[in-house]
């Protein structure tokens, strides 16, 4: 049996990593660490190693810029990988309400489409009062 089948399944069986796979897939963008932290309300240690699990799960792609590590999704081929991110992708919006208006508003502090500001920053917590 193929390893890839069970890792993105496991991988998406936290509700941290398949709330982050979700948003992706819904908000088309990357997300950079700091921002998934904010958005999730979790540790950088956390975030990196559910970015992680996804990413060598082969769900998501990753890439540096500057100081900041982004996250997006990766194209899928095969037949079985796209039925399962599209049933993610089907998953009830009202279940992932909060975070989808946490990750809206965290993206708007972007400069340029870039991130700028670390993780729980005064202007984050500004932006969520």
């Amino acid at each position: 049996m193929d390893e890839k089948y069970i890792d993105a399944l496991k991988a998406l069986s936290e509700p941290n990593r398949l709330r982050l796979f979700w948003l992706l897939l819904h908000v088309d963008k990357r997300m950079a660490v700091a921002e998934a932290m904010d958005v999730i309300g979790d540790t950088q240690y956390n975030i990196s190693r559910n970015l992680k699990m996804l990413y060598r799960a082969g769900l998501l792609e990753h890439h540096k810029k500057g100081k900041w590590v982004y996250y997006s999704l990766k194209a899928q081929c095969a037949p079985h990988c796209k039925a399962l991110v599209d049933s993610v992708r089907h998953l009830p919006k009202e279940d992932f309400q909060q975070v989808m208006e946490h990750c809206i508003l965290r993206l708007s502090l972007r400069e340029n489409g870039e991130c700028v500001l670390g993780a729980d920053s005064a202007q984050w917590h500004e932006k969520i009062r």
